[in-house]
């Protein structure tokens, strides 16, 4: 009976402090974890552009707008080279030197592909559009200098746009 006495006068505090200790490291964790969100100032570079076809059928592009806003991106757009298709744009954010900081694509925004609902069945077909808007956004930094603008053809990719920020 002392002895279960004793276990219990130990036993008992020891579990209750080393809980305690957890809490509080878990509340210091979660301060550092807010504070470097507060002290890095991430945010997020919004570019939107307007596409037009002139009367050769070639694209133009012109950058309408760009916006730098408080935020973070949680899922960063990745760019797949297998999922470039004819006629898909590839936005570039380069560097004073070139180097490119992120890259992404848009389909083609010009010749949209829309679902139709008929009574039996869902199809799908390309609409072709005089002229489209359409926005990309990327993490900003300090370093961002220009964009690049660049469209996929059978041959390759040629160069629509190039513009200093």
């Amino acid at each position: 009976m002392i002895m279960k006495n004793l276990l219990n006068v130990i036993i008992v505090p020891m579990f209750l402090l080393s809980s305690f200790q957890k809490e509080s490291e878990l509340t210091q964790k979660r301060n550092k974890v807010s504070e470097k969100t507060v002290q890095k100032g991430d945010r997020i570079m919004y570019l939107f552009f307007k596409a037009a076809k002139d009367q050769s059928g070639s694209e133009k592009i012109v950058l309408q707008d760009s916006k730098i806003m408080e935020g973070r991106l949680k899922v960063v757009p990745s760019f797949d080279r297998d999922e470039v298709q004819k006629g898909d744009f590839i936005i570039t954010v380069q560097e004073a030197g070139g180097k490119e900081v992120s890259r992404q694509l848009v389909k083609d925004p010009l010749n949209p592909e829309l679902e139709v609902y008929e009574k039996e069945d869902i199809s799908r077909h390309k609409a072709k559009l005089p002229d489209a808007e359409f926005s990309v956004r990327f993490g900003y930094t300090e370093n961002i200098q220009s964009v690049k603008v660049e469209k996929a053809a059978d041959d390759g990719v040629q160069l629509l746009l190039t513009q200093k920020l």
